[in-house]
């Protein structure tokens, strides 16, 4: 075991250890802590708590900063508790970030995190932060057994398992703590893969369990079955059903679903509340997908519904979903193009913006802003995009009107975030 040594940093190397004391929570989860003193050089360390005293392992240099896990606690946090998952660990399973936190605390610790990139990426005053109110708030169920979709990896010696942080190696595990019951009873770990690079298993909230196995160059056809491209059904169907908004969803079994079970309910009641839709309002339904929030609006509105998705999968999706939903358009476009190329034109009076992780961007924003709806409702999957979003906004003349944070990934660092944007220049016809 490598002893600990006190140094300011700048003769370290990976797997030497300091003994440090834990700042706040980052996004990213980790917590800060520094070396040498209050401006000494940061350290990103995963496997602590706020206030904790710890002796930490070097992972990672970098110019400016260093990664770090806390393989020794000397004086704990009331928050910490055992995690419920044998591989949630250094070197261990990197999918959860948090299991060794209180779920209580799970959920300040995001909400600290959320606070924070508001104002450091958003701009926003803490006052206004405060009156925001960003608390995250916890989903039915608990903090295990809620994730209904998982991808295994499969390594070398053909056994399924998950990743470490930030890494390609493959833990080799039993079951997936946080994985849905019905994904419990599966053989998915129980047996080897050979052929395979990955194995995605699906448990739907409309009751379906569906595995899909994607090859490598070389697959074996005694193990995988029915083969379609480098994508092969080990068991149920292509497509599952989820119910959501009052409605029962055909969606493509490896297509883009909440993977929550109360996520896509609660996010369209949040989507509904702060946009309050009304008879007759035009909206434009943006990252789209199978087009929730779209039939959620239009079934208020009864006005033009226009869904804007690239996917090929989620075009096909929100087409054969939304077929009876009267005014719903489904354009095949990425989002900048659509809107730059006037594939969609106003006038619109509601946005519902839910982008990938990496945020709408700037160009997406300018535009939706230059279009002058009366609201923008954006669902955000990052808060650190979002936030950066939200400054884009600001700098067109629209502010953060209503907020919302959701704990949809207990465990796990990510949190889901519900902002209204509306601003006072708004034309009204």
């Amino acid at each position: 075991m490598t002893a600990a040594v006190d140094v300011a940093g700048d003769d370290l190397v990976e797997g030497d250890r300091v003994e440090l004391v834990v700042g706040a929570p980052a996004h990213g989860g980790h917590c800060v802590a520094r070396l040498g003193g209050e401006y000494g050089r940061v350290v990103f360390v995963r496997h602590a708590l706020p206030g904790e005293r710890v002796t930490v392992e070097i992972t990672e240099l970098h110019r400016g900063y260093l990664r770090a896990d806390a393989v020794e606690v000397h004086e704990a946090s009331p928050d910490r508790v055992a995690a419920p998952c044998p591989y949630a660990h250094p070197g261990g399973c990197g999918g959860c970030d948090v299991q060794h936190v209180a779920p209580r605390a799970q959920r300040d610790w995001k909400t600290a995190v959320v606070r924070d990139l508001l104002a450091r990426l958003g701009g926003l005053s803490g006052e206004r932060i405060d009156a925001l109110d960003p608390t995250v708030r916890e989903l039915p169920g608990g903090p295990l057994g809620w994730r209904s979709r998982i991808r295994y990896a499969v390594d070398a010696a053909d056994r399924p398992g998950l990743l470490k942080h930030r890494s390609h190696e493959v833990v080799p595990i039993d079951f997936c703590r946080i994985a849905h019951p019905r994904l419990h009873e599966l053989d998915i770990t129980a047996r080897t893969w050979p052929g395979v690079d990955a194995v995605e298993a699906v448990a739907s909230t409309g009751g379906d369990v569906t595995v899909l196995a994607r090859r490598s160059a070389a697959p074996d056809e005694s193990v995988l079955a029915e083969a379609d491209g480098e994508t092969s059904l080990i068991a149920g169907s292509p497509e599952v059903r989820e119910v959501a908004a009052g409605r029962e969803w055909q969606v493509p079994a490896d297509s883009f679903w909440q993977i929550h079970p109360a996520a896509a309910d609660t996010l369209v009641t949040a989507v509904l509340d702060l946009l309050d839709p009304q008879p007759g309002e035009i909206c434009w339904d943006l990252y789209g997908g199978a087009g929730l929030f779209a039939a959620a609006v239009a079934a208020r509105t009864g006005a033009r519904t226009t869904v804007v998705e690239s996917s090929p999968v989620g075009v096909a999706a929100a087409r054969r979903n939304l077929a009876d939903v009267p005014g719903v358009e489904v354009v095949a476009a990425k989002v900048d193009a659509a809107l730059a190329r006037r594939r969609i034109t106003g006038p619109v009076d509601l946005v519902v913006l839910d982008p990938p992780r990496s945020g709408a961007g700037a160009r997406v924003v300018r535009a939706v802003a230059a279009a002058q709806p009366r609201a923008v409702v954006y669902v955000a999957c990052d808060p650190a995009a979002l936030a950066r979003d939200i400054k884009t906004f600001a700098g067109a003349g629209w502010r953060v009107e209503s907020f919302r944070a959701y704990d949809c990934f207990p465990m796990t660092q990510h949190v889901e975030c519900v902002a209204l944007l509306v601003t006072d220049d708004v034309t009204v016809t």
